[in-house]
């Protein structure tokens, strides 16, 4: 495991770089709006992803090695996210892009997907809509997504469930937003879709 800081317009962010031993592709993977990118769900999907031949990096957000809590406004999120796209890219001799990430960082990953160029994309614990809240829906941000995309998400996450789409596939599995009833069907899910969305690519 190698970490890089990465500048940013608005400071360094941090990956934290998970290697496979030969990698067909690099998953990023962003944290949720209040936690850290050692959450279960991904620390689940780099371990997976790294047995299907797949490097991963770890992001963590400016605001996050700022030390700071509240996440950043959505514009800084995507800009920064793409900066270290682009740098990651660079650095994995442009290696095909998989966008991913839990919550926030799944939000994030579905909205920077067409300008990183992302091949595919993984969202982990969707927030299709905030706490009680079902009409302020965020499915827009998931049905402009116009590569592969996979949904991971909880029974019974107060966040609420998105619409699987023709390219968009759902997998519902035991437990909350936090997805940690059921980790070995979080890394079945996420190696399985990883191998179908990249062979056509190796």
């Amino acid at each position: 495991m190698t970490r890089v800081e990465i500048e940013t317009s608005f400071g360094p962010a941090r990956a934290e770089l998970h290697c496979a031993e030969e990698g067909v592709a690099v998953l990023m993977l962003g944290h949720g709006a209040g936690g850290g990118i050692d959450s279960k769900d991904l620390v689940a999907v780099t371990r997976a992803a790294q047995e299907a031949g797949v490097h991963v990096a770890l992001v963590e957000q400016p605001y996050r090695v700022a030390g700071r809590r509240a996440p950043a406004p959505a514009r800084q999120l995507d800009a920064s996210w793409l900066s270290v796209a682009e740098d990651l890219s660079a650095r994995f001799d442009d290696l095909p892009m998989v966008f991913g990430g839990r919550s926030s960082g799944a939000r994030v990953a579905c909205r920077t997907a067409a300008a990183g160029q992302a091949v595919a994309v993984l969202a982990l614990a969707f927030p299709e809509h905030p706490p009680g809240k079902p009409e302020k829906s965020r499915q827009a941000e998931l049905d402009a997504v116009e590569v592969p995309t996979l949904i991971v998400q909880g029974e019974r996450d107060p966040f609420g469930r998105p619409k699987a789409g023709h390219h968009h596939e759902l997998v519902v599995l035991a437990g909350n937003h936090m997805l940690s009833a059921d980790l070995e069907g979080v890394s079945r899910a996420t190696s399985e879709w990883l191998g179908r969305v990249l062979r056509p690519l190796t």
